[in-house]
């Protein structure tokens, strides 16, 4: 899942300085007021871009809709797939059919149950051309007939049967190790057709079957998530969770007791981690997280054409002396795509590293040749608000160009949603960004992401290799065989060099309220609110 890079220089999913994960789990707004007791938990957020789960890309909107939402299967906090509409299934010898038996206790907010036709419903709402969803071919494209209802060759989705109320069966084209974890993305959740279909602006009032139900949603102000008693998974210990979308600074407003939870950013480092501050004993330390930051270069657009100049970029990165000297080690350099503790990370593999003589003799050998003037005027696209301050890890990356290679790169800040779009239209030369993953499996970095038939290929990498490889892990039945396949094609990726890779989350800082208990951090996404209290 795509995340905003410079996003808040203070928090977030890929608070660039950050990539710190721990950003996945907060993300900044305001609104002044004393932290509420009974039972609700108040903190900063992004206003989503969409809360239609068909529709969602991008961590604030996922987010919430994980905890108002769900699918036939979901992750625990172990990130481990587990039932949770389905109470169960069984798989076809085979490989390619699974039969979910749904919970009977199952049912909407409303109380209505959740059927097998539910499920069938759903899944060919998102691949109906006319949702429009970004996600579906990727998340739900193994599904027998997926591809041709999003081409408009099919009016259903031969591949889902509804067998009774309760038992729905799900073929896919070929067995994959990896198809129950594509499963948990918010593409696969289940929706009320009713509500879709006959309330205006549904989303301000989904009917979900979520731990929470949407009380209220003010864009760009608020939203408010209240316990849903129904939860067939059991009951949510809070009542309320407030999430606050209007600005404002997170360590002013959690020292004010405004907000119950914020990261912490390089500027309130020292502070917080003083011994004698009154917030050290407030200070939590989540897991490195399963994301990586980067700067994508689309290969079809000059200079990012000549792999001599990507290796150059890459080898010119001193990635170590930028995570110690500007980012505190809050970060661990990337020396490749997937991130550490994931699986299938090679720990062995040497991968990227400084080599500025490397560099130098690299862009001299390109078809542009060793004068960088000649170079063809290089942009960088990084999300944020036109004119707020860039960070500075991207800043210590291009006075590594400009002061080691010559060559200079003009930043142009982008609207996210803007962002997005041009992205996807191919219509940046290079960005920044990170990709946190949305379940842990290789495929979900390197087939995703380089595979050049992938809709989120989005540098346009193309090797056919490459492209036998991940082909070939995706029905490979044997893990350590499969991961094997994925680290050779790791190398090849690594080598020609589409993404300039960054760095991982490391130990980041989050400090949460001492009466706020059990605030789960992952990391990945997962829903964890429901497992949240707070102590009166």
């Amino acid at each position: 899942m795509l995340e905003n890079v410079n996003h808040a220089v203070g928090m977030s999913r890929r608070i660039l300085l950050a990539a710190i994960v721990l950003l996945v789990l907060l993300v900044p707004a305001c609104s002044r007021r004393a932290l509420p007791g009974n039972g609700e938990l108040v903190q900063l957020w992004d206003d989503p871009a969409t809360l239609d789960p068909h529709l969602a890309g991008d961590v604030p909107s996922a987010l919430i809709v994980i905890e108002v939402f769900g699918g036939l299967v979901t992750l625990d906090t172990n990130l481990k797939v587990v039932p949770d509409l389905a109470e169960r299934w069984t798989v076809s010898a085979n490989g390619r059919t699974y039969t979910f038996s749904l919970r009977e206790g199952a049912v909407f907010h409303d109380g209505k149950a959740v059927t097998a036709a539910d499920v069938k419903w759903s899944i060919e709402r998102i691949s109906d051309p006319r949702t429009q969803s970004t996600t579906v071919d990727t998340y739900l494209g193994d599904i027998v007939g997926v591809k041709e209802r999003l081409r408009g060759e099919a009016s259903e989705v031969k591949g889902v049967e509804v067998i009774d109320d309760r038992t729905v069966a799900i073929t896919i084209d070929a067995p994959k190790a990896y198809f129950l974890a594509k499963m948990t993305y918010p593409t696969a959740f289940v929706l009320d057709r009713e509500n879709v279909e006959r309330t205006p602006d549904w989303t301000r009032r989904p009917n979900g079957t979520g731990p929470f139900r949407m009380k209220e949603y003010v864009p760009g102000f608020t939203v408010v998530l209240e316990r849903n008693e129904r939860y067939h998974l059991g009951a949510a210990r809070l009542n309320r969770v407030r999430l606050l979308l209007a600005g404002g600074n997170p360590m002013v407003m959690y020292e004010n007791n405004e907000i119950h939870v914020t990261g912490v950013g390089l500027e309130d480092l020292d502070l917080v981690l003083d011994p004698i501050s009154p917030l050290r004993k407030e200070v939590h330390t989540p897991p490195p997280g399963f994301q990586t930051s980067y700067l994508g270069f689309d290969l079809a657009q000059p200079p990012f054409d000549d792999v001599k100049v990507r290796q150059a970029l890459n080898l010119a990165i001193d990635r170590d002396a930028i995570a110690t000297r500007v980012l505190r080690d809050l970060v661990v350099p990337a020396r490749g795509i997937l991130p550490p503790g994931f699986p299938g990370y090679d720990p062995a593999r040497p991968g990227l590293r400084y080599d500025l003589e490397k560099a130098r003799q690299l862009l001299a050998e390109s078809k542009y040749g060793p004068d960088p003037r000649k170079l063809p005027r290089m942009t960088l696209a990084v999300p944020g608000t036109l004119g707020a301050a860039v960070g500075p890890e991207l800043q210590a990356v291009l006075a590594n160009w400009r002061d080691s290679l010559g060559v200079t790169v003009e930043i142009q800040q982008i609207e996210f949603a803007t962002f997005l779009r041009d992205l996807r239209d191919h219509r940046l030369q290079m960005f920044a960004l990170a990709w946190v993953a949305d379940y842990p499996d290789p495929q979900d970095f390197l087939d995703l992401l380089f595979h050049s038939s992938s809709l989120n290929n989005e540098t346009r990498y193309r090797n056919p290799e490459v492209d036998r490889l991940l082909e070939t892990a995706r029905t490979e039945r044997d893990e350590s065989v499969r991961f094997g396949l994925y680290r050779k094609a790791e190398e090849t990726i690594i080598d020609e060099a589409p993404w300039a890779p960054l760095w991982h989350p490391g130990s980041g800082v989050v400090l949460i309220k001492p009466q706020v208990k059990d605030y789960l951090l992952l990391p990945a996404l997962a829903p964890r609110f429901r497992f949240v209290y707070i102590e009166e």
